[in-house]
């Protein structure tokens, strides 16, 4: 059982960083604005972000434009439009349809479920190994996830999973989990403060029908 602390080995990084004096360059895979809101309040004081939106689980063109939109907006509303980069990867619903074939009847946070944390992990690191090479004047220094922020979703899967790419590409990730310390609760704060869209699906059709479902469940019991 992995009892670490990803927290409070973030904590030991970041003192270490400002004891030094530097501000490292950290590429963040974003699954959406709100998950990407805390993280950016948080680590904007200690790292130079770019935020790499690649999602291609989403159901259709139009949520992944609504969603990559949504974090435009909150990029420019925060007044962080200067210092944080942001690149919107193109909509390849292919990639997602290839690694989730033969897991359609998968559970949530089942095995198709990490197939497609990885297949956005690997994209994050991918283009981290080639900016790098051919932008060695600013290199970036780590990749991480947004996604560690949600309570449905395993903190020490996402991070071995990076860990393994980390080695497959020759690049350095930074272990987190985002919803430590009320990271959560406060996303849902700056969500409704800055009025984002939020859905109670993580994008891919398969997660969408198990929300249906719920809600359907929840109406019935109801009356």
């Amino acid at each position: 059982m992995n009892n670490r602390n990803y927290q409070k080995e973030l904590d030991r990084l970041i003192e270490d960083i400002a004891g030094q004096g530097v501000r490292p360059r950290l590429l963040i895979h974003s699954c959406c604005a709100p998950c990407s809101s805390y993280v950016m309040e948080y680590l904007s004081k200690f790292f130079d972000l770019t935020m790499f939106f690649y999602n291609p689980n989403m159901d259709s063109s139009e949520e992944y434009i609504k969603r990559a939109n949504e974090l435009r907006r909150l990029i420019d509303e925060t007044g962080m439009s200067e210092r944080i980069r942001l690149v919107i990867s193109d909509y390849t619903p292919e990639d997602f349809e290839s690694i989730a074939a033969g897991h359609e009847q998968d559970p949530e946070r089942g095995e198709r479920c990490l197939r497609c944390y990885r297949l956005r992990l690997e994209k994050t690191a991918s283009y981290m190994q080639s900016y790098n090479l051919t932008h060695p004047e600013e290199k970036y220094d780590y990749f991480a996830t947004t996604l560690t922020l949600s309570p449905l979703k395993s903190a020490e899967a996402l991070n071995d999973i990076a860990l393994q790419l980390s080695e497959q590409y020759s690049v350095k990730c930074l272990e987190t989990d985002f919803k430590k310390r009320g990271g959560y609760k406060r996303s849902i704060e700056l969500s409704k403060e800055y009025g984002l869209y939020r859905q109670d699906y993580c994008g891919c059709r398969y997660s969408k029908r198990a929300a249906e479902l719920r809600r359907a469940s929840k109406l019935a019991m109801a009356e």
